[in-house]
């Protein structure tokens, strides 16, 4: 029932700056939780930031102090705010909500040059 639909994604060099949007068809005030997985080629998807229902927020150390996760629920939108992107950012950036079942996007992807 719930659609989840990324952009943002881009081609940036290293240092720069990227921010993702995820826009839900339906509101996201209820949802369980909601957040932003990456995966590089070759490689499992990683879960890179979270919001929970509860108010803990999650952030895989390697991007703490880089990434932001926000939300504006009036727009059923969460967003992922990157700064001091490294090529080790590259890969493609997935949307992720839980409302009782899990939802996911299609994918942005994101491309940092060194």
């Amino acid at each position: 029932q719930v659609q989840l639909v990324e952009s943002g994604g881009g081609l940036v060099q290293a240092g720069g700056s990227l921010r993702l949007s995820c826009a839900a068809s339906r509101n996201i005030f209820n949802f369980n939780s909601m957040g932003w997985y990456h995966q590089a080629p070759g490689k499992q998807r990683d879960l890179v930031a979270r919001f929970t229902s509860g108010g803990i927020t999650y952030y895989l150390d390697s991007v703490k102090g880089r990434f932001t996760i926000s939300s504006d629920s009036a727009k059923n939108t969460v967003y992922l705010q990157m700064n001091s992107l490294k090529p080790e950012d590259t890969g493609v950036y997935y949307c992720h909500a839980n409302q009782g079942y899990d939802y996911w996007g299609k994918g942005t992807q994101v491309t940092v040059s060194s």
